[in-house]
């Protein structure tokens, strides 16, 4: 008898011969979709040179997209930044013995997680100045909205990925004499972080994408520049163009947003050893 480690069934000739075909297929159509996207653009004018020309002579164009890709970047870091704290804190409390700390982390991470973010983020705009007195920055209301939605979601995050983990680290943790606490912050919180990396990426990009949410209350994000920018007499032939703009830049943020992850992981893998988990099965 032999031990081998085995992720996955190594595919055979037909299987290989079916993904190959599947690929082609794939690919053949994929083509034929974007002949027949450039073909209905160029039937309504949409390829011409006048209508690319304002992205090049008018600097408004970039003056205005500059400022509302710093607005999203902006609004994105607070909320990153100020969600994953609230996720941590969050997910600490629900993993906690004590129901007086279990409890009320419960309730405030299912209300929040079952509320839809626009909502939040009107309620969040409007509600501020009749308790308070004052209005609020449409920024901070965004960023509000974002960081308790958000926060609420990475706390499950954090909590599967704790819970993940097998239950010997904790009895081992616990048998040398840590506390709770410091198992959970020493000991499980370490390696959930490697499980629960793509998940929180994932949200990450969701938030991201969620800043739009801004245009509702009047922050100027992206979305509510490409607004604007549309309605200005030079790009009102250029309106299609200037959304696929805006959507690629969201495309390229995101694509970083995968590389930085990409690059977290590889570091950690490095720095604690070890890899993707294995099974191991017995060969005859």
């Amino acid at each position: 008898m032999s031990s081998q480690v085995v992720l996955y069934d190594v595919p055979g000739p037909r299987a290989r011969r079916r993904v190959l075909i599947g690929s082609l297929v794939g690919l053949l159509l994929l083509g034929a979709l974007l002949a027949l996207l450039l073909r209905r653009f160029a039937d309504n004018g949409q390829l011409e040179p006048e209508v690319y020309r304002p992205f090049l002579e008018q600097p408004l164009f970039w003056e205005r997209l500059g400022d509302g890709l710093r607005n999203t970047l902006k609004a994105a870091a607070y909320g990153l930044v100020l969600a994953l704290v609230l996720g941590f804190v969050l997910a600490a409390g629900r993993l906690s013995q004590s129901v007086l700390l279990r409890v009320p982390a419960t309730v405030v991470v299912e209300f929040f997680r079952a509320t839809p973010l626009l909502l939040l983020i009107l309620a969040i705009f409007l509600a501020y100045p009749i308790l308070v007195g004052s209005s609020i920055d449409p920024l901070w209301a965004l960023v509000a909205g974002l960081t308790l939605y958000n926060g609420a979601v990475i706390a499950e995050i954090v909590r599967a990925g704790v819970q993940a983990l097998p239950k010997g680290q904790t009895e081992a943790a616990l048998a040398v004499g840590l506390s709770r606490g410091q198992t959970l912050r020493v000991v499980l919180l370490p390696q959930a972080v490697r499980i629960m990396l793509p998940a929180l990426v994932s949200q990450l990009v969701v938030l991201l994408k969620d800043t739009s949410l801004g245009f509702i209350i009047a922050y100027e994000e992206l979305l509510r520049t490409s607004r604007f920018l549309v309605e200005a007499p030079e790009f009102s032939r250029s309106s299609l163009q200037v959304f696929l703009v805006i959507a690629v830049i969201y495309v390229v943020i995101n694509l970083l947003l995968g590389r930085l992850a990409a690059y977290l992981e590889g570091r950690q893998r490095k720095q604690f050893g070890g890899g993707t988990p294995q099974v191991e099965t017995t060969t005859l």
